[in-house]
């Protein structure tokens, strides 16, 4: 190649995804519906549900996460099903490790629960391709989710083969397991009117073929106001509670509740108030609803190249009572299960009859469920801005703003939605240097091996097209990378040297990022060795870093201990990234939220996406979860490969712990809800109290950080001292607390003095485990 000729090589990096703008296990079960809720072997059942996706956890890690949803209180677990991982090439079908759906369905039966199995096909879910298999886009002829003929029939192969899976080991309840609804469709009420009048017929097609399968079960539509019957259709959104189903013969359900949201790389962290989504289930319970499940009740992590679009994280931890890592998130998860304990006092009542609602002032409202003189509950909410007091059934009644008051026996009040009794835990990641069999203290910078990556075309499968390709038809969705590469003639005289301006390459595509290098050599960008046993790695003394398109590898030894582990990729730009073969996902730690927008969240109000948000001006996600099951003690292996240009010596392990346990409870707070007795002849009223618990059985209280009993402020970490206070509250709380796993202390004057009478005074503690 002559000095004047030129080679521009084009490296377009784009995701390519479908993105919508977006108890105990019955055997041989009779499962039906009415207007009021789902019946099953004849009774009517009050169902909390959570969303557990088990291929954003590990094996390993499903019996811990049911088991901690059992104890909070849930009593369904719900599930997507996500067609391109079990058919990732026609016919072709994968249900071993995180994709065994079989393994899943039975764990939650081990554990006593029902489950809702969400066949879709199409999940949506921030998931790649919105679930559906790439090879699906070549079928000759096919539309999606539409009046089809292709499509409708590789959609009913795929339903039928999972509902014959799930049959063949009986487990539908009418079999005796605990799948108790399924889904056909998702969300397709929110894009229907772009398919013209094909979206009906194709709607009405779904439903009966999804009965017809026999699966003994109701089948449920989300957001599809116009499911034909018997599919019962139900409401997602952050809230439901004015939802009416289409007919009056079909019960209230709401299949998404948002715990949270997403979180996308270069946004911040999207996180939604325990004492809102209290308000919504309570909302949602006392204007009929009978079935509400927790989207997501564990988030987990997109492991792999299994994140959708647009640009979603890793993590999906969607700010869910379990965190992405399956650690308790405190106060939501203790606040949602004393919620549950309170709807549960109330189930008889709610199933009994219909609910009746009066209006005690503006944005105030009763409901009561009575039926005969014994059993009666009662909800009463503000969903107004300011605190207010109403009179019911003689009685008067403080219901702060935007909250709802819970009454099982109609009288006496077991739960507030704003009134938090549970703790919150503030969690911490402790660093770990990567090792290689030597002290625990040296980085491993002397470790790492690398492979440049070829520019340019290197491999036999190039073709010749005149423009750039749709990527996906090109790659078939196997990577995120395409090569261009193209040859121009420069002599030197051409009009576009002459201004003494930078020459600029102009590049029109809907890919997210791309390099560009001219003769081999970077010159812009715009934002097979994974398993490490090539025998290209290079190791020498000097380690090349902050270059694009490297491989890395190393080895580690993993953290000792038990936590929780996630690698910090600081120093790291973006990439890819193997443990012992296994992709943890992709990373960006360098893409950084805006500066602004992470001002105080108040609960009080209606909750969007962008209302609450921390984070912000740091890496969106520079923690990306390594499961603990997928390592050795020694030995391990790590690769990266590197797109933009990072140093991995400075990536290191971190451990997940608990660094502080806090509490702030007042006197009007109710009492715990286990506490709660029925009988009305006990007019004495219980105090409430402060409760404290290590997150771990080994660990007992070791030091008191804060205890003020009077008019305290501020959050966990931060509390003060107010006006007033009892001199006595540290000691009292230390005596109570230290040495102990677990304490409780009453919230009272009798318990610390009255240190300034005539307010309403509350006991504040911070705590530390050990």
């Amino acid at each position: 190649m002559s000095s004047a000729m030129r080679s521009v090589n084009i490296l377009l990096c784009c995701c390519i995804v479908v993105v919508v703008v977006a108890t105990t296990t019955s055997f041989g079960a009779n499962v039906t519906y009415d207007h009021r809720a789902l019946v099953i072997d004849g009774e009517r059942k009050v169902l909390i549900s959570g969303s557990i996706h088990y291929p954003r956890s590990t094996p390993d890690m499903w019996p811990d996460l049911i088991q901690k949803s059992k104890d909070g209180g849930l009593n369904v677990i719900e599930t997507y099903v996500f067609w391109n991982l079990h058919e990732p090439v026609k016919g072709q079908y994968n249900f071993e490790g995180r994709n065994d759906l079989v393994k899943f369905i039975k764990v939650v039966a081990a554990a006593g629960l029902y489950a809702h199995l969400r066949i879709g096909p199409y999940a949506c879910a921030e998931w790649n391709y919105g679930g559906f298999p790439v090879w699906l886009h070549f079928v000759p002829g096919i539309k999606f989710r539409t009046d089809n003929e292709p499509f409708k029939e590789e959609m009913q192969r795929f339903t039928a083969k999972i509902v014959d899976i799930m049959q063949q080991e009986k487990l539908y309840a009418s079999q005796g397991g605990p799948i108790i609804l399924s889904q056909i469709e998702n969300e397709y009420g929110n894009v229907d009117d772009k398919y013209g009048p094909a979206a009906k017929s194709y709607i009405n097609w779904a439903a009966s073929m999804a009965t017809s399968l026999n699966t003994g079960v109701p089948w449920v539509m989300c957001q599809q106001a116009d499911a034909p019957d018997p599919i019962i259709n139900t409401c997602n959104g952050f809230y439901c509670d004015q939802f009416t189903p289409n007919s009056k013969s079909k019960p209230k359900f709401w299949t998404e509740n948002w715990s949270g949201w997403f979180l996308t790389f270069g946004g911040a962290v999207p996180y939604r108030p325990v004492e809102d989504l209290a308000f919504s289930v309570a909302r949602f319970f006392q204007l009929g609803g009978t079935l509400q499940n927790y989207y997501m009740y564990h988030g987990g992590t997109n492991f792999g190249r299994t994140s959708g679009g647009p640009f979603i994280s890793t993590s999906y931890d969607y700010d869910a009572p379990l965190d992405e890592y399956g650690m308790l998130r405190q106060p939501k998860w203790g606040h949602l299960k004393d919620l549950h304990k309170a709807i549960k006092l109330c189930e008889s009542a709610l199933v009994a009859t219909d609910p009746a609602t009066t209006s005690l002032g503006q944005k105030l409202e009763a409901t009561i469920y009575q039926s005969g003189s014994s059993t009666c509950a009662a909800f009463l909410s503000n969903w107004g801005q300011s605190d207010a007091t109403v009179s019911f059934k003689g009685h008067s009644y403080h219901i702060p703003a935007w909250s709802v008051s819970i009454l099982p026996d109609c009288k006496n009040v077991v739960f507030n939605t704003a009134k938090v009794n549970s703790m919150t835990v503030v969690p911490s990641f402790a660093r770990q240097s990567l090792t290689n069999n030597v002290d625990a203290s040296e980085a491993i910078s002397s470790g790492w091996s690398y492979i440049n990556e070829p520019v340019g075309i290197s491999k036999d499968d190039a073709m010749t097209k005149l423009g750039l390709l749709e990527q996906i038809n090109t790659t078939a969705d196997k990577s995120d990378y395409l090569w261009y590469s193209t040859s121009i003639d420069i002599n030197g005289d051409e009009d576009f040297l002459q201004d003494g301006l930078q020459t600029v390459l102009h590049v029109q595509s809907l890919g997210h990022a791309f390099h560009a290098f001219i003769n081999g050599k970077l010159a812009g960008e715009d934002l097979g060795f994974s398993i490490g046993d090539s025998s290209q790695w290079v190791s020498q003394s000097s380690l090349p870093t902050l270059q694009p398109l490297i491989w890395y590898k190393s080895t580690f030894d993993a953290p000792s201990g038990n936590d929780p582990i996630a690698l910090d990729f600081t120093g790291m730009g973006k990439g890819e990234a193997w443990v012992n073969g296994q992709s943890i996902g992709r990373y960006w730690p360098t893409y950084i939220a805006p500066n602004n927008g992470c001002s105080s969240c108040n609960y009080v109000g209606s909750y969007s996406a962008s209302k609450c948000l921390k984070n912000c001006g740091k890496p969106s996600q520079k923690l990306y979860h390594v499961p603990r099951s997928w390592l050795k003690p020694s030995g391990n292996i790590i690769v990266l490969f590197e797109e933009l240009g990072g140093d991995p010596t400075k990536i290191s392990f971190s451990t997940k712990q608990s660094v502080s346990l806090c509490s702030h409870v007042s006197e009007s707070h109710p009492s715990p809800v286990e506490m709660w007795s029925t009988d009305s002849k006990t007019e004495k009223k219980s105090e409430p109290i402060l409760s404290l618990q290590c997150p771990s059985s080994n660990q007992v209280i070791s030091s008191i950080k804060f205890a003020s009993f009077g008019s305290p402020s501020g959050t966990c970490g931060t509390f003060s001292h107010g006006n007033c206070s009892s001199a006595a509250a540290l000691s009292i709380v230390e005596k109570a607390c230290i040495g102990s796993n677990i304490c409780r202390v009453r919230v009272s004057t009798e318990m610390f003095g009255n240190p300034c009478k005539g307010i309403t005074k509350s006991l504040a503690v911070e705590a530390s485990c050990g």
